[in-house]
């Protein structure tokens, strides 16, 4: 059974950091890849991350420049790190995965975390 808990959410500034982080279990190195998304109340589920069938992620264009993601060695600890904070990155943040091959619409992915929300002050 795969879980997925992500943490590092909260309140900040605009301009503000926050480091996310998403640790899974459940699943051997390689077998899955992994990804982030956000949503507001009312509104559909943006990708924050992009990935390749392969699992190797990049950011979307949305937030380049402003965010970067990283992973262990292992791949299931996923992390992403927001710099340059506005109000419009308030959100609840996921973190999901799925079975390879890879695809990076939320329809692909199959285990999801629960959540941590970020709130960016202004």
């Amino acid at each position: 059974q795969v879980r997925l808990v992500e943490s590092g959410g909260g309140s900040v500034q605009a301009g503000g950091s926050l480091r996310l982080s998403c640790s899974a279990s459940g699943f051997l190195s390689g077998t899955h890849c992994m990804g982030w998304f956000r949503q507001t109340p009312g509104k559909q589920r943006e990708a924050v991350t992009q990935t390749d069938e392969d699992g190797n992620l990049s950011v979307a264009d949305s937030v380049q420049g402003r965010f970067t993601i990283s992973q262990d060695n292992a791949k299931t600890t996923l992390n992403l790190t927001m710099s340059r904070l506005k109000p419009e990155d308030t959100a609840m943040y996921f973190c999901a995965a799925q079975n390879f091959p890879c695809c990076s619409g939320d329809y692909c992915y199959s285990m999801w975390g629960q959540g941590t929300q970020v709130t960016v002050r202004s």
